[in-house]
């Protein structure tokens, strides 16, 4: 029996394929047309699934949608009359969409499969789940728990915003809900689209900001935009935002309240707005904290799942991982909306069909490792086709040939295996280097990913080795957990407490200084040879020449780019920029021996973020 599951039509539209002993493949849609955050029907991504099992449309047995137009559109029309007449614009942009495209989705979903194969049988095998209710399935039935509290955190779905389910063996309940407009998600996004970065996504730059300022304002956004109760939930005082009728996240009364307007994206950033964003993240953490102890008291169990777009803020987890509310924590990596395409279909296996759930010892994610691959015969063709020089070497040399030029101070664009799902490079398609260079973070942001100089990279850490350099209790294998750098590995510079903004930058704060963020953390993967035996391979090489068990891993993309997929991809974005080295299954590509000229409009193709 085979099951897709399919998301789209919002942000992060994404595919996925299930039978009932496993989860086969996923992908995001944006990985395939090379438009970051594509909200288009997963096409690319449908055909990447039935093409890897070798099956065709007619042999899915059901196809579910991550959402439910129907109450959506509900809450659209509730959410203007509550307004009225407040919002027409607004309301006169969204109706014909909604009216022309979405309202109708079935038809929409059929229109666009028959693209794929022309089944008969279409109509019968498309279901609907709920927003809230594929998150919370995506988080719950992949864990390794068999009973969990789950949070779900995200903008909203079709009317709820934050919720708490309960998940036991293959049966899933949610307990409580948050409502529109009430969001935590949204809350954070205003504060993104205030600080001048884009909605949907920007978010991770507001959290990556924070450690820059003081959370100065955190007063006033307690005493004004939100009221929080013991048990975590809240409720947003509306006369500050604009997101329910407006083109705006905020109103001019939050202008008011903090006497200015929001940034523009080509105004230099200031202190104002990273104790903006230490302010709002402070907030956030306190939400969370006070959710989960409200869910471990009224569920009375030892584990905790985590889904939704705020699910993907990491520097709350690992406060919630330090504070021990939970004996054992266990994050979807693909919390986003991308993720709500593998929720629908397990949880349509497991509550619609009440097919028994296969709990696996660590997860049933697969490392998140779900994506396309290439075997060596088509990466030679597609090398040889784009005219690139290259050795093809035998595996240890070629992870002897790569920990040498990361010890050099060479950065490397890795391709291996299986693209990853949700928005994390793991080790298959990453950008890495060495962590030990007090340059690496400023030349990496700058002259590889062309971004902002404050944004941190993250470490890549042997499983074994992280309790010997950071205060981290548990495993963290998909980038979800901060937490801070041991003290016998920071260095102390008394100057530095004096820095303001990105002042701070000009300081050297550890011994792997690459990936140790002004406030001495850093957001931690952990590598295991169970889970990636060859990334392992690479950095265990790299251990054993430096004494160091890290690597700068980074996603293997520019900014505004989605992560690379193909050979060709990988091979322009490193053209284009400053990769000193490129390998790709057996094949090791130095800058130096390639004949091509980078392409001067690379960067103008892909949108800023």
């Amino acid at each position: 029996m085979y099951i897709l599951g399919i998301s789209a039509y919002y942000h992060d539209s994404a595919a996925a394929l299930i039978n009932e002993n496993e989860i086969l493949y996923a992908a995001q849609e944006e990985r395939f047309t090379r438009i970051k955050h594509d909200a288009s029907f997963p096409i690319n991504s449908i055909k990447f699934c039935l093409k890897e099992q070798k099956i065709s449309l007619r042999q899915v047995d059901y196809i579910v949608f991550y959402e439910k137009p129907f109450l959506k559109f509900e809450r659209l029309l509730e959410t203007y009359l509550s307004f009225a007449p407040k919002g027409f614009q607004s309301f006169k942009l969204a109706i014909p969409i909604w009216l022309k495209e979405k309202l109708f989705l079935k038809k929409t979903l059929i229109d666009n499969l028959k693209k794929i194969c022309n089944d008969d049988n279409l109509v019968k095998k498309i279901k609907f789940s709920e927003h809230h209710l594929s998150h919370s399935a995506s988080a719950f039935f992949p864990s390794p728990f068999e009973s969990s509290a789950i949070l779900t955190m995200d903008g909203v779905g079709e009317w709820t915003t934050t919720s708490m389910a309960f998940g036991n063996k293959n049966k899933l309940d949610i307990i409580k809900e948050i409502h529109f407009p009430d969001s935590i998600g949204l809350l954070y996004s205003a504060f993104t689209y205030f600080a001048g970065f884009k909605v949907n996504s920007g978010e991770y730059k507001l959290m990556g900001l924070a450690p820059y300022g003081s959370p100065k304002y955190k007063k006033l956004i307690l005493d004004n935009l939100i009221d929080i109760k013991d048990d975590g939930s809240f409720r947003l005082d509306q006369s500050y935002f604009n997101y329910c009728v407006g083109l705006t996240m905020t109103s001019k009364k939050f202008n008011k309240l903090f006497n200015a307007s929001p940034r523009k994206a080509s105004e230099p950033l200031t202190e104002f707005q990273m104790d903006l964003a230490a302010s709002i993240q402070s907030v956030i953490e306190e939400i969370v904290i006070k959710l989960a102890k409200n869910a471990k008291k009224e569920l009375s169990v030892n584990n905790l799942c985590l889904s939704g777009g705020v699910a993907l803020n990491c520097v709350a987890n690992g406060i919630l991982v330090k504070n021990k509310i939970f004996k054992n924590i266990w994050i979807q990596p693909a919390s986003g909306d991308s993720g709500g395409a593998l929720g629908a279909a397990l949880a349509y296996i497991h509550l619609g069909l009440k097919l028994r759930r296969k709990i696996q010892k660590t997860d049933s994610m697969k490392n998140a490792l779900l994506g396309p691959k290439y075997n060596q015969n088509e990466i030679l063709k597609q090398l040889r086709s784009l005219n690139a020089n290259f050795l093809t070497l035998k595996t240890d040399e070629l992870i002897d040939k790569t920990s040498n030029a990361l010890k050099k101070g060479k950065a490397v664009g890795w391709f291996q295996g299986r693209m990853e799902f949700g928005p994390r490079a793991l080790g298959n398609r990453s950008i890495l280097a060495d962590p030990r260079s007090p340059k690496m973070q400023r030349e990496l942001n700058l002259k590889i990913k062309f971004r902002e100089s404050f944004r941190p990279f993250a470490p890549a850490i042997l499983l074994e080795k992280v309790n010997d350099w950071f205060e981290l209790s548990s495993e963290s294998p998909y980038m979800l957990l901060v937490s801070k750098i041991l003290s016998n590995k920071r260095v102390f510079v008394n100057n530095s407490k004096k820095a303001i903004g990105l002042k701070k930058l000009n300081f050297q704060y550890s011994k792997v200084p690459a990936i140790t963020h002004v406030d001495y953390s850093a957001r931690i993967q952990t590598v295991s040879k169970d889970t990636n035996p060859f990334f392992y391979k690479l950095t265990k090489s790299f251990y054993r020449k430096t004494r160091c068990p890290i690597l700068v891993n980074t996603s293997f993309n520019v900014r505004g780019e989605p992560i690379v997929n193909s050979v060709e991809d990988a091979f322009n974005c490193f053209i284009n920029t400053n990769i000193d080295v490129l390998v790709i299954g057996n094949c090791y590509l130095e800058k130096n021996q390639q004949n091509i000229k980078p392409n001067i409009n690379y960067l103008n193709q892909f949108e800023l973020d």
